[in-house]
């Protein structure tokens, strides 16, 4: 199967599974899951076409065993994003800029982790890049380590057995099998979409908080004639 590369040849899903196999599979779900430098990594297509290729028996491994092993390889990405949190603290905040990190990035997680609380975890997962940062972000404001790991193990499965089920299940239907390029495409549309949305909204609030120019009042003869009268008083 032949997959359509949406960029660099070793982001492309198909690429990476036929050259690396299940392993590099939960390394890149590892990776994403919590490390400042995996947040551009295909973790969504990645899920779906490992999948994919479970069920139709090019990836020769039990589908329970790569779901469960994902869902690992998930939780333990989160937890270690979480750690790395809780050390680096509010320094994170005060990192300049660099190729493999981005300052805004941190900022919309934590905006995010603010608005949605504990189950950002979970909502996170399904939203690139704010899936990265979001456990890191949970570490910096030292939140409740039980809650951590209940909303950790939530959205690890959620996400990983059932981006990987998805694929499973979808991959039997001849149409999908036959045009996997337009599926892959339109997952990465669709998990870009959250993005978008936010980018939109906070560009919008944004141009709603700049301050009103100033408004120039008509001249009135009448009012400079009141002013004069008030001055000879």
């Amino acid at each position: 199967m032949n997959t359509l590369a949406l960029g660099p040849q070793w982001l492309d899903p198909d690429y990476l599974i036929a050259t690396f196999g299940l392993i590099g599979v939960l390394v890149i779900v590892f990776a994403e899951s919590g490390l400042l430098i995996g947040f551009f990594l295909p973790g969504d297509s990645l899920l779906f076409t490992t999948g994919l290729l479970v069920t139709t028996d090019k990836l020769d491994k039990p589908l329970w065993l790569v779901c469960s092993l994902i869902v690992l390889a998930a939780v333990l990405g989160d937890q270690a994003g979480y750690l790395f949190g809780r050390k680096v603290g509010p320094s994170l905040f005060k990192r300049p800029d660099s190729r493999l990190f981005k300052q805004e990035n941190v900022e919309k997680a934590h905006e995010f982790f603010e608005k949605h609380g504990p189950k950002s975890l979970i909502l996170a997962r399904f939203v690139p890049i704010v899936r990265t940062f979001t456990p890191i972000i949970a570490g910096v404001s030292r939140m409740n380590y039980r809650s951590f790991i209940t909303f950790n193990l939530i959205g690890g499965a959620l996400w990983g057995a059932g981006v990987t089920l998805l694929g499973a299940s979808l991959g039997k239907i001849e149409f999908v099998h036959k045009n996997i390029e337009m599926i892959l495409v339109a997952i990465v549309l669709i998990s870009v979409v959250p993005i978008a949305i936010e980018y939109l909204r906070a560009r919008g609030k944004a141009k709603k908080e700049q301050p009103a120019p100033p408004v120039d009042r008509p001249h009135s003869p009448a009012a400079d004639t009141r002013r004069g009268r008030h001055a000879k008083r």
